[in-house]
Protein backbone atom coordinates (compact mmCIF):
# COMPACT_ATOMS: atom_id res chain seq x y z
CA UNK A 1 0.00 0.00 0.00
CA UNK A 2 1.31 3.44 -0.91
CA UNK A 3 2.29 5.81 1.87
CA UNK A 4 0.34 9.06 1.74
CA UNK A 5 2.67 12.08 1.82
CA UNK A 6 1.55 15.70 2.23
CA UNK A 7 3.45 18.14 0.01
CA UNK A 8 3.00 21.22 2.16
CA UNK A 9 3.33 24.52 0.29
CA UNK A 10 2.13 28.14 0.29
CA UNK A 11 2.95 30.41 3.20
CA UNK A 12 2.49 33.96 4.37
CA UNK A 13 5.25 35.89 2.59
CA UNK A 14 6.33 36.97 -0.89
CA UNK A 15 7.88 33.53 -1.39
CA UNK A 16 4.48 31.78 -1.59
CA UNK A 17 4.68 31.86 -5.39
CA UNK A 18 8.13 30.24 -5.30
CA UNK A 19 6.77 27.62 -2.90
CA UNK A 20 4.00 26.74 -5.37
CA UNK A 21 6.63 26.14 -8.06
CA UNK A 22 8.62 23.95 -5.66
CA UNK A 23 5.46 21.94 -4.98
CA UNK A 24 5.03 21.40 -8.71
CA UNK A 25 8.68 20.35 -8.96
CA UNK A 26 8.38 17.83 -6.13
CA UNK A 27 5.16 16.40 -7.56
CA UNK A 28 7.01 15.84 -10.85
CA UNK A 29 10.22 14.45 -9.34
CA UNK A 30 8.94 12.14 -6.58
CA UNK A 31 8.05 8.47 -7.03
CA UNK A 32 4.28 8.18 -7.63
CA UNK A 33 4.52 4.39 -7.79
CA UNK A 34 5.74 4.35 -4.20
CA UNK A 35 3.85 7.26 -2.63
CA UNK A 36 0.43 8.87 -2.80
CA UNK A 37 1.37 12.55 -3.01
CA UNK A 38 -1.22 15.10 -1.88
CA UNK A 39 -0.54 18.85 -2.09
CA UNK A 40 -1.62 20.77 1.00
CA UNK A 41 -1.79 24.55 0.70
CA UNK A 42 -1.18 26.66 3.80
CA UNK A 43 -2.36 30.29 3.89
CA UNK A 44 -3.31 32.59 6.75
CA UNK A 45 -6.97 32.04 5.88
CA UNK A 46 -7.13 28.28 5.36
CA UNK A 47 -5.32 24.95 5.17
CA UNK A 48 -6.50 22.92 2.20
CA UNK A 49 -5.75 19.41 0.94
CA UNK A 50 -5.79 19.16 -2.85
CA UNK A 51 -6.11 15.46 -3.82
CA UNK A 52 -6.86 15.04 -7.54
CA UNK A 53 -7.55 18.76 -7.89
CA UNK A 54 -10.17 18.86 -5.12
CA UNK A 55 -10.07 21.46 -2.32
CA UNK A 56 -10.79 19.86 1.06
CA UNK A 57 -10.28 21.51 4.48
CA UNK A 58 -7.53 20.19 6.75
CA UNK A 59 -8.44 19.34 10.33
CA UNK A 60 -5.71 21.21 12.22
CA UNK A 61 -6.04 18.99 15.30
CA UNK A 62 -4.39 16.06 13.51
CA UNK A 63 -3.66 17.28 9.95
CA UNK A 64 -6.25 14.93 8.43
CA UNK A 65 -8.94 15.60 5.83
CA UNK A 66 -12.16 13.93 4.78
CA UNK A 67 -12.77 12.82 1.20
CA UNK A 68 -16.01 11.11 0.21
CA UNK A 69 -16.86 10.50 3.85
CA UNK A 70 -13.50 8.80 4.55
CA UNK A 71 -10.96 10.32 6.95
CA UNK A 72 -7.51 10.51 5.37
CA UNK A 73 -4.25 10.81 7.31
CA UNK A 74 -0.62 11.23 6.26
CA UNK A 75 2.49 9.18 6.96
CA UNK A 76 4.57 12.36 6.86
CA UNK A 77 4.65 15.95 5.64
CA UNK A 78 7.19 17.14 3.09
CA UNK A 79 7.44 20.87 3.78
CA UNK A 80 8.27 23.12 0.84
CA UNK A 81 7.12 26.46 2.27
CA UNK A 82 9.88 29.03 1.76
CA UNK A 83 9.55 31.64 4.48
CA UNK A 84 6.85 31.87 7.17
CA UNK A 85 5.50 29.52 8.51
CA UNK A 86 7.58 26.73 6.96
CA UNK A 87 11.19 27.80 7.21
CA UNK A 88 11.03 29.69 10.50
CA UNK A 89 10.17 26.65 12.62
CA UNK A 90 6.41 27.15 13.02
CA UNK A 91 5.25 24.29 10.78
CA UNK A 92 7.90 21.89 12.16
CA UNK A 93 6.77 22.85 15.68
CA UNK A 94 3.16 22.12 14.75
CA UNK A 95 4.03 18.70 13.31
CA UNK A 96 6.19 17.89 16.32
CA UNK A 97 3.28 18.78 18.63
CA UNK A 98 0.84 16.44 16.87
CA UNK A 99 3.48 13.70 16.49
CA UNK A 100 3.76 13.68 12.70
CA UNK A 101 7.04 13.09 10.92
CA UNK A 102 8.17 15.90 8.61
CA UNK A 103 10.97 16.55 6.17
CA UNK A 104 12.79 19.50 7.69
CA UNK A 105 14.85 20.40 10.73
CA UNK A 106 13.65 20.68 14.35
CA UNK A 107 11.61 23.78 15.20
CA UNK A 108 14.46 25.47 17.10
CA UNK A 109 16.86 24.98 14.20
CA UNK A 110 14.30 26.48 11.80
CA UNK A 111 13.87 29.54 14.00
CA UNK A 112 17.64 30.02 14.28
CA UNK A 113 18.50 29.53 10.61
CA UNK A 114 15.62 31.73 9.45
CA UNK A 115 16.98 34.68 11.44
CA UNK A 116 20.20 35.47 9.59
CA UNK A 117 21.69 37.49 12.46
CA UNK A 118 20.99 34.76 15.04
CA UNK A 119 22.32 32.09 12.69
CA UNK A 120 25.52 34.05 12.01
CA UNK A 121 26.07 34.67 15.71
CA UNK A 122 25.57 30.99 16.54
CA UNK A 123 27.89 29.73 13.81
CA UNK A 124 30.53 32.33 14.66
CA UNK A 125 30.64 30.96 18.21
CA UNK A 126 31.82 27.61 16.79
CA UNK A 127 34.50 29.20 14.63
CA UNK A 128 32.57 29.11 11.35
CA UNK A 129 33.47 32.04 9.10
CA UNK A 130 30.55 34.45 8.56
CA UNK A 131 30.31 38.11 7.53
CA UNK A 132 30.47 40.90 10.09
CA UNK A 133 26.95 42.22 10.67
CA UNK A 134 24.65 44.56 12.61
CA UNK A 135 20.99 43.99 13.50
CA UNK A 136 18.43 46.81 13.17
CA UNK A 137 15.02 46.31 14.75
CA UNK A 138 11.86 48.01 13.51
CA UNK A 139 11.59 51.52 14.94
CA UNK A 140 15.30 51.68 15.75
CA UNK A 141 17.24 54.59 14.27
CA UNK A 142 20.79 54.22 13.04
CA UNK A 143 23.59 56.62 12.21
CA UNK A 144 24.49 55.90 8.57
CA UNK A 145 28.01 57.23 9.04
CA UNK A 146 28.60 55.00 12.08
CA UNK A 147 27.25 51.99 10.18
CA UNK A 148 29.53 52.67 7.21
CA UNK A 149 32.49 53.08 9.54
CA UNK A 150 31.74 49.78 11.27
CA UNK A 151 30.75 47.58 8.30
CA UNK A 152 32.41 49.33 5.37
CA UNK A 153 31.13 50.08 1.86
CA UNK A 154 29.71 48.47 -0.14
CA UNK A 155 27.45 46.48 2.19
CA UNK A 156 24.29 44.40 1.97
CA UNK A 157 21.11 45.36 3.80
CA UNK A 158 18.55 42.58 3.90
CA UNK A 159 15.60 41.25 5.91
CA UNK A 160 16.87 39.14 8.77
CA UNK A 161 13.94 36.76 8.35
CA UNK A 162 13.04 36.28 4.69
CA UNK A 163 14.40 34.56 1.61
CA UNK A 164 14.65 34.46 -2.18
CA UNK A 165 16.47 37.82 -1.94
CA UNK A 166 13.25 39.79 -1.42
CA UNK A 167 14.03 43.16 0.17
CA UNK A 168 17.81 42.92 -0.33
CA UNK A 169 19.86 45.97 -1.38
CA UNK A 170 23.53 46.29 -2.19
CA UNK A 171 24.43 49.65 -0.66
CA UNK A 172 27.33 51.70 -2.02
CA UNK A 173 26.90 55.02 -0.19
CA UNK A 174 25.81 56.31 3.20
CA UNK A 175 22.81 58.01 1.56
CA UNK A 176 21.43 54.62 0.49
CA UNK A 177 21.47 53.10 3.98
CA UNK A 178 18.19 54.48 5.38
CA UNK A 179 16.10 53.71 2.24
CA UNK A 180 17.59 50.20 2.09
CA UNK A 181 16.66 49.57 5.74
CA UNK A 182 13.12 50.77 5.04
CA UNK A 183 12.90 48.45 2.03
CA UNK A 184 14.10 45.46 4.05
CA UNK A 185 11.59 46.19 6.83
CA UNK A 186 8.79 45.52 4.31
CA UNK A 187 9.73 41.84 4.53
CA UNK A 188 10.92 41.50 8.14
CA UNK A 189 10.75 43.40 11.45
CA UNK A 190 14.46 42.76 11.91
CA UNK A 191 17.04 43.83 9.36
CA UNK A 192 20.65 42.70 9.03
CA UNK A 193 23.39 44.97 7.73
CA UNK A 194 26.16 42.76 6.44
CA UNK A 195 29.69 43.35 5.20
CA UNK A 196 30.23 42.81 1.49
CA UNK A 197 32.60 39.96 0.69
CA UNK A 198 34.32 39.76 -2.66
CA UNK A 199 34.79 36.24 -3.95
CA UNK A 200 33.25 33.23 -5.67
CA UNK A 201 29.65 32.40 -4.78
CA UNK A 202 29.05 28.69 -4.28
CA UNK A 203 26.17 26.65 -2.98
CA UNK A 204 26.29 23.17 -1.49
CA UNK A 205 23.36 20.77 -1.17
CA UNK A 206 23.49 17.79 1.17
CA UNK A 207 21.56 15.42 3.39
CA UNK A 208 22.37 12.84 6.02
CA UNK A 209 20.67 9.63 7.08
CA UNK A 210 21.46 7.33 10.00
CA UNK A 211 24.09 5.51 7.95
CA UNK A 212 25.47 7.94 5.39
CA UNK A 213 26.24 11.50 4.33
CA UNK A 214 25.41 12.59 0.78
CA UNK A 215 27.01 15.84 -0.42
CA UNK A 216 26.11 16.87 -3.95
CA UNK A 217 28.46 18.58 -6.42
CA UNK A 218 28.85 22.30 -5.76
CA UNK A 219 27.19 24.94 -7.92
CA UNK A 220 29.00 28.15 -8.82
CA UNK A 221 26.77 31.21 -9.30
CA UNK A 222 27.75 33.92 -11.76
CA UNK A 223 25.32 36.73 -12.49
CA UNK A 224 25.31 39.75 -14.78
CA UNK A 225 23.30 41.61 -12.11
CA UNK A 226 24.90 43.55 -9.28
CA UNK A 227 24.37 40.48 -7.09
CA UNK A 228 22.28 37.30 -7.00
CA UNK A 229 18.99 39.13 -6.34
CA UNK A 230 15.40 38.05 -7.00
CA UNK A 231 15.60 39.22 -10.62
CA UNK A 232 18.80 37.23 -11.17
CA UNK A 233 17.30 34.14 -9.53
CA UNK A 234 14.10 34.01 -11.55
CA UNK A 235 14.84 35.77 -14.86
CA UNK A 236 16.24 33.47 -17.58
CA UNK A 237 19.65 34.50 -18.86
CA UNK A 238 20.54 36.73 -15.91
CA UNK A 239 22.59 34.09 -14.11
CA UNK A 240 24.99 31.34 -15.08
CA UNK A 241 24.85 28.37 -12.74
CA UNK A 242 27.78 26.01 -13.17
CA UNK A 243 27.44 22.50 -11.76
CA UNK A 244 29.90 21.10 -10.85
CA UNK A 245 31.55 24.37 -9.86
CA UNK A 246 34.78 25.32 -11.60
CA UNK A 247 36.88 25.53 -8.44
CA UNK A 248 39.96 23.77 -7.16
CA UNK A 249 39.72 20.44 -5.35
CA UNK A 250 41.01 22.17 -2.22
CA UNK A 251 38.23 24.77 -2.27
CA UNK A 252 35.63 22.08 -2.99
CA UNK A 253 36.78 20.00 -0.03
CA UNK A 254 36.82 23.02 2.33
CA UNK A 255 33.29 24.05 1.35
CA UNK A 256 31.91 20.52 1.63
CA UNK A 257 33.59 19.97 5.01
CA UNK A 258 32.17 23.26 6.33
CA UNK A 259 28.70 22.43 5.00
CA UNK A 260 28.79 19.05 6.73
CA UNK A 261 29.92 20.66 9.99
CA UNK A 262 27.16 23.28 9.83
CA UNK A 263 24.58 20.52 9.16
CA UNK A 264 25.64 18.81 12.39
CA UNK A 265 25.98 22.00 14.46
CA UNK A 266 22.42 23.00 13.52
CA UNK A 267 21.04 19.45 14.05
CA UNK A 268 19.53 19.51 10.58
CA UNK A 269 17.38 16.93 8.84
CA UNK A 270 16.49 16.23 5.23
CA UNK A 271 17.93 18.04 2.23
CA UNK A 272 19.47 21.44 2.96
CA UNK A 273 21.47 23.96 0.94
CA UNK A 274 24.22 26.12 2.36
CA UNK A 275 25.42 29.17 0.43
CA UNK A 276 29.01 30.38 0.56
CA UNK A 277 31.33 33.13 -0.58
CA UNK A 278 34.87 31.85 -1.05
CA UNK A 279 37.37 34.68 -0.76
CA UNK A 280 40.35 34.93 -3.08
CA UNK A 281 42.61 33.31 -0.47
CA UNK A 282 40.38 30.20 -0.57
CA UNK A 283 38.61 30.79 2.75
CA UNK A 284 34.89 29.84 2.68
CA UNK A 285 32.38 32.11 4.46
CA UNK A 286 28.82 30.91 5.12
CA UNK A 287 26.29 33.30 3.58
CA UNK A 288 23.03 31.54 4.37
CA UNK A 289 21.59 28.25 5.58
CA UNK A 290 18.52 27.07 3.66
CA UNK A 291 16.59 24.36 5.48
CA UNK A 292 13.87 24.30 2.78
CA UNK A 293 15.67 24.85 -0.52
CA UNK A 294 13.78 25.42 -3.77
CA UNK A 295 12.79 22.29 -5.69
CA UNK A 296 11.75 23.51 -9.13
CA UNK A 297 13.24 21.63 -12.09
CA UNK A 298 15.89 24.35 -12.47
CA UNK A 299 16.64 24.86 -8.76
CA UNK A 300 20.10 24.18 -7.41
CA UNK A 301 19.31 20.89 -5.64
CA UNK A 302 17.85 19.07 -8.68
CA UNK A 303 20.76 20.38 -10.77
CA UNK A 304 23.22 18.99 -8.23
CA UNK A 305 21.42 15.65 -7.98
CA UNK A 306 21.64 15.22 -11.76
CA UNK A 307 25.30 16.32 -11.80
CA UNK A 308 26.01 13.58 -9.24
CA UNK A 309 24.59 11.01 -11.67
CA UNK A 310 21.64 10.34 -9.36
CA UNK A 311 17.89 10.34 -10.03
CA UNK A 312 15.71 12.87 -8.23
CA UNK A 313 13.04 10.31 -7.32
CA UNK A 314 15.65 8.02 -5.75
CA UNK A 315 17.11 10.84 -3.65
CA UNK A 316 13.74 12.04 -2.38
CA UNK A 317 12.69 8.44 -1.63
CA UNK A 318 15.94 7.91 0.29
CA UNK A 319 15.33 11.05 2.35
CA UNK A 320 11.68 10.21 3.05
CA UNK A 321 12.31 6.57 3.95
CA UNK A 322 15.05 7.69 6.34
CA UNK A 323 12.56 9.99 8.07
CA UNK A 324 9.68 7.52 8.00
CA UNK A 325 11.86 4.83 9.59
CA UNK A 326 13.47 7.08 12.19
Amino acid sequence: MKKRIAIVYGGYQSEAEVSARSKDGLMAMMDHDRYELVPVKITRQEWTAEPDGKRLPINREDFSYTDGGERKTFAMAYITIHGVPGENGLMPAYFEMIGMRHSTCPALTGAMTFDKFVCNSYLRSFGINVADSIRVRKGQTVDPHAVAERIGLPMFIKPSAAGSSFGVTKVKSEAQIAPAIENAHKESDDVIIEAFMDGTELTCGLYKTSDKTVIFPLTEVRTSNEFFDTDAKYTPGKTKEITPAEVSKEVEEKVKATASEVYDLMTMKGIVRIDFIVKKDGTPFVLEVNTTPGQTATSFIPQQIRAAGMKEKDVFSDVMESILNS
